[in-house]
């Protein structure tokens, strides 16, 4: 256990949820790894507890998503994901290449995603933003796989004397 327990307790408690080892193991996987898919919660949940299952993990997801404790992201063509980070204006940059994905705080202003032009009679609640590029890792391994690439060509290109 890596967060300290009274804190996940309270958090759960507060949350309006029963404390339960399971639960606690769960909430503190998410802590530790941000924007976790429900098989690495249960991979590193399996650490601490051999016997907990994939639905025991799905289910205090959900019972913690319901509960406003966790909010769960579903990047396009990405399993769904969950974190801790809740109650402010965040969004989410997810690298195209490798799946990573990291919060980014709103670039302007206090919600200004929340006012639509037009909103068609709706009244916003929520709404999310997620940036799609290639992280500084993929960035540098292309780069050295297209400088490689270059060099050959340039290798090739030479004439012997």
């Amino acid at each position: 256990m890596r967060t300290d327990t009274t804190e996940l307790d309270a958090a759960i408690r507060t949350a309006g949820l029963r404390v339960t080892g399971s639960r606690r193991a769960v909430l503190d996987a998410l802590h530790e790894h941000p924007h976790a898919r429900a098989d690495e919660v249960l991979a590193i949940v399996r650490d601490a507890t051999p016997s907990a299952s994939l639905q025991s993990v799905y289910n205090a997801l959900n019972d913690f998503t319901a509960s406003g404790l966790v909010r769960r992201i579903e990047p396009a063509g990405h399993p769904m994901m969950f974190e801790v980070r809740i109650g402010d204006n965040h969004h989410h940059l997810v690298c195209s290449s490798c799946g990573t994905v990291v919060n980014v705080d709103c670039a302007i202003g206090h919600a200004p995603c929340l006012e639509p032009r037009d909103p068609q009679g709706f009244r916003v609640v929520t709404a999310e933003v997620t940036y799609w590029g290639v992280c500084a890792a993929c960035s540098a391994v292309s780069d050295a796989v297209s400088d490689a690439g270059s060099a050959t060509e340039s290798w090739r290109g030479m004439t012997s004397p």
